[in-house]
């Protein structure tokens, strides 16, 4: 049975459609660091406070936002390459271009003027992200869909080698503006993968007006049982990540005083350990189901965080650090690869792209809103108080995936066809 398993993966990863997840994974992934770690990184060595550090992670409300323009992207098709990659060779553009401009600024203009242009870049990637996560749920079946989040999170996951390690290696060598422009071109290169990326199988109809645009997903979405419920799991499942994620670089760098280099060294294992993770987490996917799978990922989550305990304790230990960071994307990956599926299966391809973009919003409210909190939080506790509390901020989660298992479950399997359920009117 396991061999038969293990051929059937090997041909899925063959066919074009998850081929193709690993350079648009790359491209999606390119500009998260470089409006969060990277950024927090290049503040920090500016010699900004990490009150104003925190409040830099503001620049992420388009990832929260996001919904609010989706219903645009759903129903506008542009005149060049259809409705999804139409849009993805705009918003790539733009990227490369406001990366650019990002680099030839830089922080000694001002918080302000930083701050204005970085939540622009935040913008132009919350857009780009809009548009992949449809095109990915549309062009995937949904057999395909833990090994397609796996290979996704394999490109997303070495862009980050290239927006984190990479980009600390060059800061430190060459200076932060020249480490940007770097990051500006690798963006531009993924117009290639845009236009060589196939159109679904299936022909996706688009909303008939911009009202059945706007409330057409929501309509549909709150009309099933537990959906407020679902929401709120949407939020609560990795928010002890997000937590914790607020402020690791500060604490890497300003708490345990390691360099921006032995960072970014260090970093590019932690993302092979999350790229194993994904795969691991994908390949148990389909034999756990999806409840089970992610009950256990989130499980190890949570654990992982007091690993960060551990290292503020025993104080500036190179293989500590290596084992925290290790160990976070590890179970990091695992989880992504279950969430990506559970976030797909709850999608009506008629609105992939509005109610992706609310559910990954909604998920980003903890990454957003938890910077200020997490900074007061180590100023009046200290590190390893800090990241014991993001711990227990990963179980309300777990509990409320607990109640929810049978809905998740039917989502799983009611997925297929969805698609050709009629749109409210």
């Amino acid at each position: 049975m396991l061999d038969r398993m293990n051929d059937s993966s090997i041909r899925a990863y063959l066919t074009p459609r998850l081929g193709i997840m690993l350079p648009l994974g790359f491209a999606s992934g390119l500009p998260l660091a470089l409006t969060g770690a990277t950024l927090q990184a290049w503040l920090t060595e500016a010699g900004m406070d990490l009150t104003t550090i925190g409040l830099f992670a503001y620049v992420g409300l388009p990832y929260t936002l996001k919904f609010l323009w989706a219903p645009v992207m759903d129903r506008i098709v542009p005149p060049w390459l259809g409705r999804r990659r139409g849009w993805m060779l705009v918003t790539q553009t733009g990227l490369a271009l406001a990366l650019a401009l990002m680099a030839l600024v830089g922080p000694s203009s001002g918080a302000q003027v930083f701050a204005a242009l970085a939540l622009g870049v935040a913008f132009l990637s919350a857009s780009q992200d809009i548009v992949y996560d449809a095109y990915r749920t549309d062009v995937l079946k949904p057999e395909e869909r833990g090994l397609g989040a796996a290979t996704w999170v394999m490109g997303y996951r070495i862009a980050m080698i290239a927006s984190g390690s990479l980009a600390l290696i060059l800061a430190s060598r060459m200076g932060w503006s020249v480490a940007y422009l770097c990051m500006a071109g690798l963006m531009a290169l993924g117009v290639v993968t845009i236009l060589l990326s196939p159109e679904p199988e299936e022909a996706q109809v688009a909303p008939k007006s911009m009202a059945e645009a706007v409330w057409g997903p929501l309509t549909e979405f709150l009309s099933r049982p537990m959906a407020l419920a679902l929401l709120g799991l949407i939020v609560l499942y990795k928010l002890g990540d997000a937590f914790a994620g607020a402020l690791t670089t500060s604490f890497l760098l300003r708490g345990m005083q390691f360099s921006s280099e032995d960072i970014g060294v260090v970093r590019a294992f932690g993302i092979g350990a999350t790229i194993l993770g994904a795969f691991i987490g994908g390949a148990l996917l389909p034999r756990m189901g999806l409840f089970r799978a992610l009950f256990l990922f989130g499980v190890l989550q949570a654990l992982s965080n007091l690993s960060f305990l551990w290292l503020a304790w025993v104080g500036k230990s190179y293989p500590v650090m290596a084992f925290a960071i290790g160990v976070e994307n590890l179970t990091g990956g695992m989880g992504t690869a279950a969430f990506v599926a559970l976030v797909m299966s709850l999608c009506n391809h008629r609105y992939t792209a509005t109610q992706f973009a609310l559910l990954s919003s909604v998920e980003a409210l903890g990454r957003v809103f938890l910077g200020w909190p997490a900074a007061k939080l180590v100023g009046l506790a200290g590190w390893g108080p800090f990241f014991f509390v993001t711990f227990l901020a990963a179980l309300p989660g777990l509990w409320l995936l607990w109640y929810l298992r049978k809905p998740v479950a039917d989502h799983a399997e009611m997925n297929v066809g969805r698609s050709e359920i009629e749109a409210p009117c």
